[in-house]
């Protein structure tokens, strides 16, 4: 295995954002699927 050259600030810091927004349109898309559950669930009673 071949070590990386350590990362400067602002690439991590690129790379931490593009984390943050996976992690946010997952949480998203998480809601937006129980949300959609719930809907169905009820529209069925």
């Amino acid at each position: 295995m071949s070590k990386k050259s350590p990362k400067t600030a602002d690439e991590l810091k690129r790379e931490r954002k593009g984390q943050n927004y996976a992690v946010l349109f997952l949480i998203f898309g998480l809601v937006l699927l129980f949300y959609l559950i719930t809907v169905v669930r009820i529209g069925l009673n």
